[in-house]
């Protein structure tokens, strides 16, 4: 695994976002592992410009607190992790080349910045539970 820090708390990852613009979250067997492959669609098959990330910036309308937004961003693709116990989420930095199939976006140089501990998703799980309507969707 690569030599990146660990965060170990959801306020230690907020404080981390809040000091620098531009990180994103991915679920997979970690850096080393994604080191130049880039995602797959898997529908199509077709393979992706890059790799396929979560946004950790909050975006210009969210008026609620960025340990919301991260609650919810961490907790949009923990199932990847669920189905394959090798898949952990970490922090990365990177240029966005284009878009995926879900419009999430796909980057390439990619900079590793620190692991999240199963912990963080953990607490990131029980904060949506807590502040959010979870698994509520438009049509009711």
């Amino acid at each position: 695994m690569s030599g990146i820090p660990t965060i170990k708390s959801l306020d230690e990852l907020t404080e981390l976002v809040e000091h620098r613009p531009g990180l994103y979250l991915r679920y997979s067997k970690g850096p080393d592992a994604d080191a130049g492959k880039p995602s797959v669609d898997y529908e199509s098959r077709l393979e992706l410009p890059g790799l396929s990330v979560t946004v950790l910036d909050a975006e210009r309308w969210w008026t609620l607190p960025l340990r919301d937004w991260l609650a919810r961003q961490i907790c949009k693709y923990t199932h990847l992790a669920e189905k394959d116990e090798e898949r952990h989420a970490w922090v990365l930095a990177g240029r966005v080349v284009a878009r995926g199939p879900d419009h999430e976006p796909l980057i390439d140089r990619v900079e590793p910045v620190a692991w999240l501990d199963d912990s963080v998703v953990e607490q990131a799980r029980e904060h949506y539970e807590k502040v959010f309507d979870a698994g509520r969707d438009s049509t009711g």
